[in-house]
């Protein structure tokens, strides 16, 4: 447990200090992660589509 709580201080601090020195690089990062979450789900839900209309 308390392994999980350093790794959790450490993500937090590493994120604070990522949005005071870049944050417009912080920004570029979340939002190629949030697109490319996007498209897998697209890609999910056609592949979802796809089967259930095959059937």
């Amino acid at each position: 447990m308390k392994l999980k709580k350093t790794f959790v201080v450490l993500l937090v601090v590493f994120l604070g200090y990522w949005m005071f020195t870049d944050p417009n690089g912080l920004a570029d990062a979340a939002s190629g992660g949030a697109d490319t979450t996007w498209a897998a789900a697209q890609d999910l839900f056609g592949a979802v589509i796809d089967f259930v209309d095959a059937l």
